[in-house]
């Protein structure tokens, strides 16, 4: 992908130029799932960031609970607040003050229903409206 200003912003299909097939499948089941579990979701696609953000409205940072970032050879799904997520399954990577995020590398990882679930979580807390640090239930692994 060429270089782009952060703010360039395109269609879930300009994300995925270039994207391995297999890849492109498990972004748009995401992206399939994240609609089911928020049928109000705003997505907003940022070229310059190589992600599209969901959101109960088009900002990142204050809107926006979870993202889908192609990689290579495996999307991150990503959560905003993930680091407060109860994440019994341990699924959850990174060791930021908030954002966590899941490799999903296949379309059964991309299924699994602990990851509908942190989906759903996440969009409950933006929806509450907490922002602020608090403790997960258990804690996420790094890698």
């Amino acid at each position: 992908m060429a270089d782009l200003p952060k703010a360039a912003q395109g269609t879930f299909d300009e994300l995925l130029a270039g994207v391995e097939p297999d890849l492109a499948a498990i972004a748009r089941r995401l992206r399939a799932i994240i609609r089911a579990v928020d049928v109000s979701t705003v997505e907003t696609v940022r070229l310059g960031d190589n992600a599209a953000t969901y959101g109960i409205g088009p900002k990142k940072m204050t809107d926006g609970y979870a993202y889908i970032m192609p990689m290579r050879g495996y999307i991150n799904l990503g959560f905003y607040h993930g680091a407060v997520l109860a994440d019994p399954e341990r699924l959850l990577e990174g060791t930021g003050k908030g954002l966590r995020h899941v490799k999903i590398r296949s379309l059964a990882e991309a299924n699994r229903p602990s990851v509908r679930a942190l989906m759903a979580a996440a969009l409950a807390r933006r929806r509450s409206g907490a922002t602020g640090p608090a403790r997960a239930s258990t804690p996420s692994r790094s890698k």
